[in-house]
């Protein structure tokens, strides 16, 4: 009995080992790499602490006047993704920034997105995306009055809470953002209008918060355009399934542009 108990023990520390070599190994590889948001920045700017901050500028190909997107990463940091996704919105006639909001911390892991997400100072955070805001109202080929926020997932949460320190934003785009506000007092300066994506199947975001922060909104008498896509969960959206007519992706980033379209000059 004590000889299977002990292999029974040994089979246990086995898989607690091998558990912690597959979720701390590609973790340990990420920081051992020195993988950074830097990686795919092209512009810095200075935050209000004077730290130098980095971010993604997308313009459009013919020099001009344009409306400008501040575009906010999801919890993953800023990746490869993002510019992309900043880079087709160029490509409609939109000078595009993508802030890195975690001061160079990126990740693909699970695990380490969530504890980068929930360390992370919430007002350094605000501060840093309000910095991005202004570096990219200063834009000279940018008019300031015609400025809009879109965030995916935890950048959809920031971007809510950007348009309730802005309500001059000309429009507020949130992507399944998580925790969305109920609570009327909360909307703060937000104007709207406000255009809010989410996924039938999230897990994350119960539909009924959904329906709360849309209240909330009408409550305020904010315009607003909610869409619950179907058969999809929690960050459908990337920027190869975008141009896919057969992914409900597609209609959600062109029914966004049509949204921008109508708000924007």
């Amino acid at each position: 009995m004590r000889r299977i108990l002990r292999w029974i023990g040994i089979g246990v520390l086995s898989i607690v080992v091998l558990g912690v070599f597959l979720l701390g190994g590609p973790i340990a590889w990420e920081m051992a790499t020195g993988v950074s948001a830097t990686n795919f920045t092209n512009v810095t700017y200075s935050a209000t602490d004077g730290t130098e901050l980095h971010g993604y500028l997308a313009t459009p190909e013919e020099e001009g006047s344009y409306p400008a997107v501040l575009l906010i990463h999801e919890w993953w940091g800023l990746n490869e993704d993002i510019t992309h996704i900043a880079d087709q919105l160029a490509e409609e006639g939109y000078i595009v920034l993508a802030p890195d909001a975690y001061r160079g911390k990126l990740t693909a892991q699970v695990p380490r997105a969530l504890y980068i997400t929930l360390n992370m100072s919430a007002e350094m955070v605000e501060s840093d995306l309000d910095d991005a805001l202004a570096y990219l109202r200063a834009h000279p080929d940018v008019d300031p009055e015609n400025v809009a926020s879109w965030g995916f997932c935890f950048g959809g949460r920031q971007s809510m809470y950007l348009g309730t320190r802005h309500g001059d934003l000309a429009a507020v785009i949130t992507y399944y953002g998580g925790g969305p506000i109920t609570d009327p007092a909360e909307l703060g300066d937000m104007n709207g209008p406000v255009l809010g994506i989410w996924g039938a199947d999230d897990q994350q975001i119960p539909l009924s918060e959904v329906d709360a922060f849309q209240a909330a909104l009408n409550s305020r008498g904010i315009e607003n355009e909610f869409t619950v896509y179907q058969e999809v969960g929690h960050a459908f959206l990337d920027s190869e399934n975008l141009n896919d007519p057969n992914h409900p992706a597609s209609a959600a980033w062109a029914q966004t542009l049509a949204f921008l379209d109508r708000n924007m000059e």
